[in-house]
């Protein structure tokens, strides 16, 4: 089962994955590829797509020659099909001196398909925006008329609407007063203005409904199990190109339907690509959208690129590994040249404070640039790999999402144990997949077994279920706890399902007042809100557990970290990709869903599979990351990469990180920080507790630790870091307290060797010409050696207050 959803995820989560080289010849094809109608009032609209030898398409269905094999069994209505009577024919399509055939079956021409209240009503209130969480979706409904939000809970809105204030929202003797249609339709004062045409399919459906009685659906109506977008491949030249999509749903009595019409359509790129109402997606600038069908609880995504018009040779780079191919190929599809690669000096401070959080000392960096071998930033990969300092950071990072910190549950000990667990089993280099697996599956007390107190700060097992999956899986079903997730697959029995995996965790006090017990309680279950239904535990995505006489951490536990989990690998993945490069294959990297699908799954793909073939070997994986192509780009952009930020074309310009760039001014200033219940000296990283904090790392953006949510750490610039570098005490204090230039200047140094050296220290280059010479002017104008001291610690402060310091580029 674990296989069957993983090719789901491939499918689905991962979009549409485009061939590596471009096309070699023009191809026609239609989509859909068959036509099924199984009533007089069904339809299926279809559109012609041809793809041009550079990869570009084209929709050609208004250019093309279209017409119906037998006229008697279906007819054409512009490009949709419309049936006529039972039988089987084909739809004929000749475009650019090809001809295309697909098979038309027709099945119940005779006899219209009543309107349905669950495959009908609910769709088009959902259509109009009736049900959305503005207007009566809300959870308190609107203007005292409630649905269920986009109508999870379709049997609810039926007695809502047909039961609650009879004869008011429904007129079934003059069904056009009906208030449900004039309020739609604007006739009537209505906050939520005119959402539905008197003339259009969306009101006529809700019409036809309330004209036969407004019937119940009778248990055996069919239920969509699918949807899905066409063309799968859109590939659009330049800005104002067009491609009308289609989207069809298929259903649990093996029939399918065009529901173009009724699916909710956007764009999660508008400034790529837009989508109106209709489904006709409209090109702007270059670059990649994902176009999202939503209907009923699917969604579906469609990957639209916008290319330009002018002619293109695709590039390739020598060198590199796995990664590099996968993201040149995905460049060349966007057209996008990357930059070149940085230089040693660049890649030497880049790579120093992404593995071990630190400066290179002036010692490393004349030594790098001695180096004259061809592999030497390989070399240099392995030496820092080898550093305690890599645990330390990624100690740290696992720390902010693990929630590591003191609270009224966990004591300053336990979080102490629990923090120093964690980075034994990371200096040990234990495989990731065993040392979360345990961590899961902790049991006893707090002291004695550390990682249990991950389930100590959290204990509602409904936020215990959402921090699993966020943390570990990647994915936030927060949503689905109280309506069907509206942007992904999670449905509200998914949400609770898996939440009965974490129903029997049991806890009690231990002989010391500050520890507590975890242990399985064997029971406790978790009902469904919607009804009362107890909740068997179940996968994500997947099938019921069998937890018969076993912890359910246990069982969940084995599926998460199974080798074959679709998630598990490909989360970790992204947040150590996130890392090195400033941002995710999928970025938020703890908000993966069909809606928020990967900039390049290819590659997300890939680097799972090879966390998995390392047996989730941290350095391994970490040294394919840093010695690509890709992660020594330099940050410089050129014209056609400007923009893009998603496809790791260049270097992405990112502030340090609040405890990183701490530890780095510390150790560039030659002084030591003094953090509360650590010895004078420990690194900023190396603080265990998410409470403990300075003024410099709260306004910087240390993660306090009080969700599981990445977004806590935070990087963007403010203007309140800027006045603190400027005036706070941090730099000029440190300059003080560290005398360095005092120090080389007792040394014999002369001046412009301590700005060489100032420069090599921050930011890992020697000045330029240009900056010697305007230095050289500020040193010029001091009269004695007091004075030069003034001058060089300015510089010295000036240096650690530039965007050059305070950004790895």
């Amino acid at each position: 089962m674990v296989r069957t959803a993983k090719s789901l995820f491939v499918a689905i989560a991962l979009g549409s994955l485009f061939a590596g080289t471009a096309v070699a010849e023009e191809k026609l094809a239609i989509y859909p590829a068959d036509v099924n109608l199984t009533s007089a009032n069904d339809f299926q609209s279809f559109v012609l797509q041809r793809t041009l030898p550079d990869g570009v398409t084209l929709d050609v269905t208004s250019n093309a020659k279209l017409s119906i094999a037998d006229p008697k069994i279906a007819k054409l209505e512009g490009n949709i099909v419309r049936p006529l009577a039972d039988g089987t024919t084909e739809l004929v399509a000749t475009e650019g001196g090809a001809t295309l055939k697909i098979p038309v079956y027709v099945k119940g021409a005779q006899a219209a398909q009543p309107i349905s209240f669950k495959l009908d009503v609910v769709p088009a209130l959902t259509k109009a925006g009736c049900n959305s969480g503005s207007c009566h979706g809300a959870s308190r409904g609107k203007d005292g008329f409630r649905l269920s939000l986009f109508g999870f809970d379709p049997d609810g809105d039926y007695d809502r609407i047909t039961r609650e204030l009879p004869g008011r929202r429904l007129n079934l003797a003059v069904c056009e007063d009906s208030l449900l249609l004039q309020k739609a339709a604007g006739q009537v004062d209505h906050t939520g203005g005119d959402l539905m045409d008197p003339d259009g399919k969306l009101y006529q459906s809700v019409l036809k409904w309330v004209e036969m009685g407004a019937p119940k659906d009778s248990d055996k109506v069919a239920k969509p199990v699918s949807i899905e977008i066409m063309p799968s491949r859109v590939v659009l030249g330049g800005p104002n190109a067009t491609q009308q999509l289609v989207v069809r749903a298929h259903y649990s009595d093996g029939t399918d339907r065009d529901i173009t019409d009724l699916a909710i359509l956007m764009s999660n790129n508008d400034n790529s690509v837009s989508v109106d109402e209709t489904g006709k997606a409209t090109s702007k600038q270059r670059g990649e959208a994902f176009v999202l069908a939503r209907f009923d609880a699917f969604a579906v995504t469609n990957q639209v690129l916008v290319v330009p018009t002018q002619p293109f040779q695709p590039k390739k780079e020598s060198g590199g590994n796995y990664i590099d191919d996968l993201i040149t190929t995905k460049l060349n599809k966007l057209r996008i040249e990357p930059s070149e690669i940085c230089t040693d000096e660049e890649f030497l401070r880049r790579v120093s404070i992404d593995i071990v959080g630190q400066m290179p000392t002036p010692e490393e960096y004349a030594k790098f640039l001695a180096d004259k071998r061809p592999d030497k930033r390989k070399h240099f990969v392995d030496e820092l790999l080898s550093r305690k300092e890599f645990a330390e950071i990624w100690v740290m990072n696992f720390a902010e999402v693990l929630q590591i910190r003191s609270s009224n549950q966990v004591s300053p000990k336990a979080t102490l144990l629990f923090f120093n667990w964690l980075g034994e089993r990371i200096a040990a280099g234990d495989p990731l997949d065993e040392t979360f697996y345990d961590l899961l599956t902790s049991t006893g007390g707090t002291f004695r077994s550390p990682g249990a107190n991950f389930y100590q700060n959290e204990r509602d097992k409904l936020k215990i279920a959402e921090n699993v999956a966020q943390v570990f899986l990647g994915m936030r079903i927060q949503c689905a706890q109280c309506h069907n997730h509206p942007f992904d697959r999670w449905t509200m029995d998914d949400y609770y399902s898996f939440a009965s995996f974490f129903s029997q965790i049991g806890r009690k006090p231990g002989e010391d007042r500050q520890e507590n017990i975890i242990f399985n309680s064997g029971g406790g279950e978790v009902k469904h809100p919607v009804g009362g239904r107890v909740m068997k535990p179940k996968f994500l995505g997947g099938e019921t557990a069998n937890t018969a006489g076993r912890d359910r951490r246990e069982v969940v536990a084995e599926w998460i970290t199974s080798k074959e989990n679709p998630y598990f690998a490909t989360n970790l993945a992204n947040r150590i990709w996130a890392h090195y490069f400033g941002r995710g294959i999928v970025e938020p990297v703890d908000d993966v869903r069909i809606s928020n699908p990967p900039s390049n799954p290819e590659l997300l793909d890939a680097l799972a599979g090879k966390l998995i073939e390392y047996d989730y070997d941290l350095k391994k994986f970490v040294r394919d990351i840093c010695t690509s192509n890709a992660y020594q780009r330099s940050s410089k952009p050129n014209d056609s990469n400007r923009l893009d930020e998603s496809n790791f074309a260049r270097g992405n310009v990112r502030r340090v990180k609040a405890e990183i760039l701490l530890d780095c001014i510390s150790q560039v200033t030659d002084t030591e920080d003094d953090f509360s219940r650590l010895p004078k000296g420990a690194r900023a990283i190396t603080i265990p507790d998410g409470r403990t904090s300075t003024y410099f790392l709260t306004t910087f953006g240390r993660a306090k630790r009080e969700t599981v949510c990445a977004c806590e750490s935070l990087t963007d610039p403010t203007l309140s870091q800027a006045l603190h570098m400027l005036n706070g005490d941090t730099t000029n204090s440190k300059i003080q307290q560290g005398k360095l230039v005092e120090k080389m200047l007792k040394e014999g140094k002369k001046p412009e060797e301590i700005i060489e050296s100032l420069y090599v220290r921050c930011l890992s280059r020697k000045p330029t010409e240009e900056e010697r010479k305007r230095l050289g002017t500020a040193l010029a104008e001091a009269k004695d050696d007091a004075q030069k001291r003034v001058v060089l610690e300015d510089i010295f402060w000036a240096l650690l207050n530039s965007k050059e310091f305070v950004f790895n580029h």
